[in-house]
């Protein structure tokens, strides 16, 4: 499932995978996210219903470029630095080419509109 992301002046797309997670989440589209920077490795912000976590194991270590789900704050999360193992996070997709470093250059809260890609 291709999604679309856009953040000010910025396009970007992901790739979801078939998971009840990321199922979960291409059914709230579309989706304005507040999204705040968190350790100069992650964008986050709140979603407004839980994803599922059927079949998703307790944590995980998501590689840059990640789109995740950290479920006990129901944040959707995009991954642009380094972020090691945590309990509670889910990968859901990956950004397509070079959106995590165009990520990475954003600084601070951002306002990012998620909606299913056209085509």
């Amino acid at each position: 499932m291709k999604i679309s992301i856009a953040i000010g002046g910025e396009r970007f797309s992901a790739t979801i995978l078939d998971s009840a997670a990321g199922r979960d989440l291409v059914a709230q589209l579309p989706l304005t996210v507040a999204m705040t920077d968190h350790g100069s490795v992650e964008k986050t912000g709140p979603l407004p219903s839980p994803l599922s976590l059927d079949g998703q194991p307790d944590g995980a270590d998501p590689d840059v470029g990640d789109v995740g789900y950290y479920a006990p704050g129901n944040d959707l999360v995009l991954y642009y630095g380094d972020q090691s193992y945590y309990p509670g996070i889910v990968i859901i997709g990956h950004l397509d080419g070079d959106a995590a470093g165009r990520i990475a250059d954003m600084e601070g809260a951002v306002t990012a509109n998620v909606d299913v890609q056209a085509g």
